[in-house]
């Protein structure tokens, strides 16, 4: 690992503009992912940030009847929290597939959203990687790619998101909250948040430099039946081949995102329409661009049968 400075911020403003004011600062909560990355030397700042005293671990019900949840929210007590058991269900589901007792009791909401891929290339500093150096190449895409992406891919990269809990967010609409580092504050849609990678793969998302998340807000309940369905290698502490997060009504209509397949939770609105004709008809036109390799195109029907199984589940 190498050397850094450290302070801890008083406000997120104070804490958006030092990280935009110092090249190579970043933001430091739970550290479940960036403290691994430094150590690889993947993450090399020369300044952190600790944000943990800012007083962001509140969950609160907003004024249109939905819910903030605070960006150092854990996610232990994001998943156990009554109004998220009770109304959105899915987001509980996902949070407790994913991880480890002892890292959900860390981990934040807003470091969560943030987690960088898990591609084995990206991990290896041996190996190319235009995530991890931009213009070095893509190892993965002629490489091993069983747990890569399948859908959204360019020819700069095939890394996937990796997290569970943003897969329910997306299917519940949320939005990100930040301040900026003139201390103007942004709303972002979850669904712009995350990026493809077109030709700026180290590009994760849509932040700015020194803009700070400073919560997640949710939509009044939707209703609907929830489930989080996720097919790993083994029954824990795996990240998803494919993961389901629905919400479903009786009538067959509702909401579907997948996780494992693209650099962004992956939910295309305009394949809702077909729920109530089932799983393939979903399928087909949520991965009509899909451009897998021969090592991941099991993807595309396990995401079909995976979905096919939340609809039987939910009819059940």
């Amino acid at each position: 690992m190498k050397a850094f400075s450290y302070e801890r911020a008083t406000s997120p403003a104070q804490a958006a503009s030092i990280v935009a004011s110092k090249p190579g600062a970043r933001f430091l909560a739970g550290g479940t992912n960036l403290l691994d990355l430094m150590k690889l030397e993947i993450e090399t700042p020369s300044h952190l940030v600790d944000v943990q005293d800012l007083k962001l671990d509140r969950i609160e019900k907003t004024d249109q009847g939905g819910l903030r949840i605070g960006a150092l929210v854990s996610n232990t007590a994001l998943a156990s929290d009554e109004t998220v058991r009770r109304d959105y269900g899915v987001l509980t589901r996902a949070i407790v597939a994913g991880a480890s007792g002892q890292l959900r009791n860390k981990a934040t909401t807003a470091g969560n959203l943030l987690q960088r891929t898990r591609c084995p290339y990206f991990y290896d500093t041996n190996q190319p990687c235009n995530k991890r150096k931009p213009g070095s190449g893509c190892a993965a895409i002629d490489g091993f790619s069983r747990q890569l992406a399948v859908v959204g891919t360019s020819d700069k990269c095939i890394a996937t998101y990796p997290g569970d809990m943003a897969v329910a967010l997306r299917v519940l609409d949320a939005t990100v909250e930040t301040v900026l580092p003139d201390g103007k504050v942004r709303t972002i849609p979850l669904a712009d948040f995350h990026r493809l990678p077109g030709t700026t793969p180290e590009r994760d998302n849509a932040l700015e430099q020194g803009e700070l998340i400073t919560a997640v807000t949710l939509p009044a309940p939707i209703g609907g039946t929830h489930i989080y369905y996720k097919v790993r290698d083994r029954a824990s502490y795996a990240f998803a081949l494919v993961s389901v997060a629905a919400v479903l009504r009786p009538d067959g209509t509702g909401r579907v995102a997948f996780g494992g397949v693209a650099a962004k939770p992956w939910r295309v609105e305009a394949a809702e329409a077909a729920l109530p004709q089932g799983a393939k008809a979903v399928a087909d036109r949520a991965f009509a661009d899909a451009k897998p390799t021969p090592d991941n195109a099991f993807k595309i029907m396990l995401a079909e049968r995976t979905l096919a199984a939340v609809i039987d589940q939910a009819k059940g």
